[in-house]
């Protein structure tokens, strides 16, 4: 399957209000909705994922949420293929397909075609990876990574243990860094006729959301469900377990903090995440932003600027 066609593509760090304008352009536009968002493709955790609800659909057929168990594996080569397979589906129908989410590496990794194929995957220095993780801690691996890529040191946090190992492998491996590879992967024509559009707002305004979404999530539930997802068998080591908001609320179940310390946790992480996202979005081509302060914090505003861009650039409905 060949990767190509037109592709909307909408953005930016969490909270942002990112859903309901996808939503609104894929009603007006006709297309139909891609997540791109490491944590909605698993069934059973809607709360701390901030799913997109039935009601806030509004009839627009969402693809890759709910499609997978949480304890199935899921990663950035996963996604592309999927998210190529949906993307596929939806123009053959004669629709639009529009990307929405915020995980930057997803986005670009199907928007370039990136190759994860380049090499496989050796038990041996795996192994051996692992267990010095186990023993010194990802800090000491991340060092390792830092003498050898250091470029690829400052893009991949620590607690990232699987990129962390991954980068040092491929460095043994090929001699090559994988920071060299991921900038020449990202340097390549899409094979999309696409349109980039980043939301963002006044930095202190996103933190003021984030905070308040985090309580919502707290009075909507997100301790019970947490406790469910325990007593389905989920433990801290599955990919999904880690995800913000999850991971914290098993520390506070298991006994390692309060509930306000939890609560705490979350709202800081989630800052530092929405500041990384902000930081990935601007290093990336071809993007147009849209503050929510220039468009009074109105979607259909916006929804009016990318409709115009459609039209007048793509030639698109």
């Amino acid at each position: 399957m060949t990767p190509g066609g037109p592709l909307l593509i909408i953005t930016g760090p969490t909270a942002v209000g990112k859903t309901a304008l996808s939503i609104q352009a894929a009603k007006a536009l006709g297309g139909e909705v891609v997540s791109a968002d490491s944590m909605q493709v698993y069934r059973h955790m809607d709360i701390g994922s901030a799913k997109v609800t039935r009601e806030e659909m509004e009839g627009v057929p969402h693809h890759l949420i709910d499609v997978l168990e949480p304890w199935e594996p899921f990663n950035v080569a996963v996604f592309q293929r999927m998210a190529r397979e949906a993307v596929a589906d939806i123009q053959s129908r004669g629709k639009l397909p529009i990307i929405a989410g915020g995980t930057g590496f997803y986005i670009q990794a199907l928007l370039y075609d990136i190759d994860f194929q380049e090499t496989e995957e050796v038990p041996e220095i795996r192994r051996e990876l692992e267990r010095l993780g186990a023993e010194r801690g990802a800090d000491y691996l991340h060092r390792m990574l830092q003498e050898v890529d250091p470029e690829a040191a400052e893009a991949i946090h620590a607690n990232n243990q699987k990129r962390v190992i991954r980068a040092i492998e491929y460095f043994r491996l090929t001699g090559e860094k994988i920071s060299v590879h991921n900038e020449s992967e990202r340097r390549k024509a899409s094979p999309y006729d696409f349109l980039y559009y980043v939301v963002t707002m006044d930095r202190q305004a996103l933190y003021g959301r984030i905070d308040l979404r985090v309580d919502r999530m707290v009075e909507a539930g997100l301790v019970e469900e947490v406790r469910r997802l325990k007593a389905m068998g989920c433990t801290r080591d599955m990919v999904s377990m880690q995800g913000l908001g999850y991971k914290e609320i098993l520390d506070y179940l298991d006994g390692a903090c309060s509930l306000d310390e939890a609560v705490y946790k979350i709202k800081r992480d989630t800052r530092h995440f929405a500041k990384r996202q902000l930081t990935w979005f601007r290093r990336e081509r071809d993007t147009r932003w849209l503050t929510q302060e220039e468009y009074d914090y109105d979607s259909g505003r916006m929804l009016e600027r990318i409709r115009r861009d459609c039209q007048e650039e793509k030639q698109w409905k």
